[in-house]
């Protein structure tokens, strides 16, 4: 499966993604935004479109399938900044309304995981340079304390269950010659539920991408799944 974000078209090209061998669900938005589940071989399930919680936010940053047995929702959390001000607010409002609808998947008891960009390095050991950072929306304690919420609801965070200790980055930003320096971030996660942690064999970044001409500041997070035969 893949999971994308910041699409930023109304448009998505589903006959190419079909001819590859993916079936795909998507929500975009004209020039911001837009997220995508795509899954090979078969077709993802929608069963969300946009996080619950606050009707008038128009926004695409969530949107969600079930895949073999498993709820795979795929996010674009805001980026919040300048911080403080109305954009900061409006993370806040979502991560909340995150939180309350991540505690209803859990209620759920179904195999799940939530995936994506969330704008939120956890700890100093997601940040090249902590101290350069601590007035940022990405980085400030109250987003933090937020997505450490999520944990103490039960989510786990596929990356630090397998490397608890090791400086991961999942995006450089294009000036300074960041990536050469590897002055990262840790900002893409994969989150699991209780159901799916024991099936959980990898979780890495790909690097590569991130050194291509004209690439995206994100490198692609992946985890592997060993998944029973009698969860499908």
């Amino acid at each position: 499966m893949v999971c994308l974000q910041e699409l930023k078209s109304t448009s998505f090209p589903e006959k190419e993604i079909s001819q590859a061998g993916y079936g795909a669900i998507w929500q975009g938005q004209k020039s911001w935004n837009g997220v995508a589940i795509l899954a090979r071989g078969r077709e993802p399930v929608e069963t969300r479109r946009g996080l619950p919680g606050d009707p008038e936010d128009q926004q695409s940053r969530y949107i969600e399938a079930a895949v073999d047995g498993i709820l795979v929702g795929c996010l674009y959390l805001p980026n919040g900044n300048p911080a403080p001000g109305p954009k900061f607010d409006y993370k806040r409002r979502w991560f909340v309304r995150l939180q309350a609808y991540a505690a209803e998947v859990l209620d759920l008891g179904v195999p799940a995981i939530m995936a994506g960009d969330f704008n939120v390095m956890p700890t100093t050991l997601d940040v090249y340079k902590p101290e350069r950072w601590i007035d940022d929306a990405l980085f400030r304690p109250e987003v933090r304390k937020a997505y450490s919420d999520l944990l103490e609801q039960g989510w786990r965070d596929a990356i630090r269950h397998l490397h608890p200790d090791e400086r991961i980055y999942t995006f450089w930003k294009y000036w300074r010659n960041s990536f050469e320096r590897d002055a990262g971030l840790r900002i893409d996660h994969f989150l699991l539920l209780p159901a799916v942690k024991p099936w959980l064999r990898s979780a890495s970044v790909r690097r590569t991408p991130r050194s291509w001409p004209s690439t995206s500041d994100h490198a692609p997070v992946m985890i592997e799944l060993e998944i029973p035969s009698e969860a499908n």
